[in-house]
């Protein structure tokens, strides 16, 4: 057998057992400390944590308590002063911490992509660096970019100086997970990006954990970012001390002291919009006609329809613009000057904040939802969004009412008690 087929049947074996994917890893953190040299303080202090295999867990905390720190100790960016890691049983403290990080996928801020390199060497770094083949390299190249939104055929070739801030952070998703490895890192990745973007790129990560299923450790400042992602969250004191560490609901509706409830901040009610995705409500489905279509035929669906708006999708299916009746006449027959622009759009992983955000923007009442390509699926309406505001404000409504009446019960206990001890005093 040749070299070339021997390489290729390899290959082949490789990437059927990779197929499947490597699914997440526990982490396991035991007193892990770090001391700078002329500090007196830790900068981290003895953290103890225990991460689920196949879970995002979201750092969240003021600037400069450590999260940043405890993070990068994970894959020994950072070298611990004293503790224990442990990645599915195994302990890393004393491994060589080239080998571990080639093991765990990172994602920066700002993507920190290679700018001499073109997106598929950038992606195909890691792979490469483990000896995979060829022929593997060029399959999984293409994976990952069609895994991650963007066409193979047009962002191959392309440097990141030619991608905008959001396609770079997509690529630089990309490149962390290349080698399948079940733990990602990632450190503020969405923070140089605007705020549109940011929601897509968090979109992105959610439909990414859902197929994927590794074990992510994210660090941000945004509290809403955290909600959104979190499996649960740790909200870090000074030195990395956990304040609480627990699922998004837990610390929305019982924060531990009033350092956790500074981070939650007011209209807690509205940030559990972050909490539902727009996949759990209803989707409705509105009239559409294609950019190809011939004028008639739109001037007639118009006329025919019970709905005085139809949704006018460019070539590749995507939501263009809003047409309304009378905008092609207004516009003398041409679509280049009829309807509105779509300014937003969400998926069906964004969440329902998203959701309303892009609805009061546009100003029309409904948000067109999209595929992982940007293809149309259906709409959702203000009065959706408006019912589910409605029953969590209720739930918690009741909620309240509820914990009121638990206290009053206490309240009336105690008093009973204190009136029964004072009775058999009295009697002594």
């Amino acid at each position: 057998m040749s070299e070339t087929t021997t390489e290729t049947a390899r290959d082949e074996a490789a990437g059927a057992s990779a197929s499947s994917g490597t699914s997440g890893a526990t982490i396991e953190l035991e007193n892990l400390t770090k001391r700078y040299p002329g500090s007196g303080e830790p900068a981290v202090d003895s953290v103890n944590m225990e991460i689920k295999a196949g879970e995002i867990v979201i750092f969240v905390g003021p600037s400069g308590c450590g999260k940043s720190t405890t993070l990068k100790m994970i894959n020994r960016l950072i070298e611990p002063t004293s503790g224990r890691i442990r990645i599915n049983g195994e302990d890393v403290t004393d491994i060589d911490p080239v080998k571990l990080r080639r093991k765990v996928g990172y994602a920066i801020q700002s993507s920190g992509l290679f700018p001499h390199m073109t997106v598929a060497q950038n992606i195909a770094l890691v792979p490469k660096m483990i000896g995979w083949g060829k022929s593997r390299i060029k399959s999984r190249v293409e994976e990952m970019l069609d895994l991650v939104g963007l066409d193979p055929a047009e962002f191959h070739g392309r440097y990141p100086r030619q991608l905008s801030g959001g396609q770079q952070q997509r690529v630089g998703v990309a490149r962390a997970l290349a080698a399948d490895p079940p733990v990602l890192l990632m450190d503020e990745p969405f923070g140089a990006v605007d705020p549109i973007t940011r929601d897509h790129l968090q979109d992105e990560l959610i439909r990414l954990q859902h197929e994927l299923h590794k074990t992510i450790v994210f660090v941000t400042h945004d509290f809403d970012e955290a909600i959104k992602l979190g499996d649960r969250i740790a909200v870090l004191r000074e030195r990395s001390h956990i304040a609480q560490f627990d699922t998004p609901e837990a610390i929305l509706t019982n924060p531990a002291d009033d350092f956790v409830s500074g981070f939650v901040g007011a209209g807690a009610a509205l940030k559990r919009l972050n909490l539902t995705r727009v996949r759990d409500v209803e989707i409705a489905d509105v009239p559409t006609v294609t950019i190809d279509d011939p004028l008639q035929d739109i001037f007639n669906k118009l006329r025919a329809g019970g709905t005085n708006e139809l949704l006018l999708l460019d070539k590749r299916g995507r939501p263009y613009k809003w047409l309304r009746r009378g905008d092609l006449m207004r516009a003398k027959g041409s679509l280049a000057r009829a309807g509105t622009l779509v300014h937003d759009t969400v998926t069906r992983d964004a969440t329902l904040r998203d959701a309303l955000e892009a609805v009061l923007t546009d100003n029309a009442g409904r948000v067109a939802v999209t595929g992982r390509r940007g293809e149309y699926t259906g709409v959702v309406d203000m009065e959706t969004l408006m019912n589910s505001v409605h029953e969590m404000l209720e739930a918690d409504r009741l909620e309240a009412v509820e914990h009121q009446h638990e206290l009053e019960e206490q309240r009336a206990q105690l008093t009973h008690q204190a009136q029964e001890g004072d009775g058999g005093e009295g009697k002594a």
